[in-house]
């Protein structure tokens, strides 16, 4: 059983795509590797997926999911970083009531630092094809009011990125991808 976290690691041609997907890439690696270096070994696989193509029509992605879903019900639930890694404030996310309730549970983890709302539908070219196909799925909101004066731009350079906003990112990546991944049953379709 997998837990997918990703981002995507294509950028769009006039930028260095640090914040557009650069920072969602970032984040999804490091959440692992926290997991890893705190020695938490979950129920379930965790899965890093850094997709390519996102930008040129979600190729990666489809490709992706040919070559995976005849296992599609061993996926728990699929998470992609790809709105900028700005200060958090919670989780859009695609599934049914009863999951929706398990994941307002998991977020109120985050309290500590704000980060504790769910909006409804998960966002995400990556994961799309499986939420339409009954996985439920969960995308980073974040603080929106900077994103478009970088987006497909020669501004989305590193100088973008502010270290402790990236952290609260993986702060939520991490929770929310271990807790799932640790819990007695898959999340409910």
């Amino acid at each position: 059983q997998i837990v997918l976290v990703s981002g995507h690691l294509d950028s769009w041609d006039v930028g260095q795509g640090a914040m557009d997907d650069g920072g969602g890439a970032f984040i999804s690696w490091e959440a692992l590797s926290l997991i890893k270096d705190l020695g938490l070994r979950p129920k379930r696989t965790l899965r890093l997926v850094l997709w390519t193509a996102e930008e040129q029509g979600g190729i990666g992605a489809e490709q992706y999911y040919q070559s995976h879903k005849e296992n599609i019900s061993n996926f728990d639930i699929v998470m992609e970083s790809d709105e900028g890694t700005f200060k958090p404030s919670g989780l859009g996310f695609t599934g049914n009531a009863k999951a929706r309730d398990i994941v307002k549970e998991i977020m109120t983890l985050l309290q500590p630092i704000n980060v504790t709302d769910v909006y409804d539908y998960a966002d995400g070219t990556d994961i799309e094809y499986w939420m339409r196909n009954g996985v439920p799925g969960a995308s980073l909101r974040d603080d929106l009011s900077k994103y478009f004066w970088f987006h497909h731009s020669q501004g989305d350079t590193m100088t973008v990125q502010d270290p402790n906003q990236m952290n609260l990112c993986a702060a939520v990546w991490t929770v929310v991808s271990y807790v799932i991944a640790d819990m007695e049953e898959m999340l409910p379709r």
